[in-house]
């Protein structure tokens, strides 16, 4: 593990970041019919990172709200947020919550638990950091994307469809990718 500080990043400032919901955005994909892909889109209900001097010592929490899940196409939209999947009705989010954050080969790492219908696994998010800068109201910004691979079934999110020629309706691997910005708070 590398030691890093705040002048080893460019902009970096301690404190506590929230989420800019209206800059922020969760998308995922999923193999469908083992041929192509299904993307859809989940909004961010909340982040945040505190940030200590050394960046290897931040904390991350997130939320997401399962309940808008968005694919384009309301049957299967309605079909997630039913019980055979998200069960909406009693797991709302999914939620993040850091456990680490490490530099392997020069890529920032963020470990943590997350929670997806209330079965909480370790992942580990990827994280490629945008930038800093001020907006033109005067707040000071961070943009990241964090990603992730599951596997769904771990989260209890089972249900499939044999397909007539073999295989499945839908993909085990589940990739999940957060836009985020932040504000730093006063």
């Amino acid at each position: 593990m590398t030691d890093t500080t705040a002048l080893d990043i460019p902009g970096y400032k301690t404190g506590t970041w929230v989420l800019d919901p209206s800059h922020s955005e969760v998308t995922f994909s999923v193999r469908h019919m083992m041929i192509s892909k299904v993307r859809g889109t989940f909004g961010v209900k909340s982040a945040t990172i505190v940030a200590p001097e050394n960046p290897l010592e931040a904390t991350v929490e997130a939320s997401v709200d399962v309940t808008s899940v968005d694919t384009k196409d309301e049957g299967r939209d309605q079909h997630l947020r039913s019980a055979e999947f998200f069960d909406i009705e009693t797991y709302p989010t999914m939620d993040f919550r850091s456990t680490g954050v490490r530099l392997e080969d020069g890529d920032f790492l963020v470990d943590g638990d997350l929670t997806i219908r209330g079965i909480t696994k370790p992942a580990t998010f990827s994280l490629d950091f945008g930038g800093f800068g001020t907006d033109p109201w005067g707040n000071y910004k961070a943009g990241a994307t964090a990603k992730t691979v599951i596997n769904r079934e771990d989260f209890g999110l089972t249900w499939n469809a044999a397909l007539e020629k073999g295989g499945v309706l839908v993909g085990k691997d589940v990739t999940i990718e957060l836009d985020l910005q932040l504000s730093l708070q006063a």
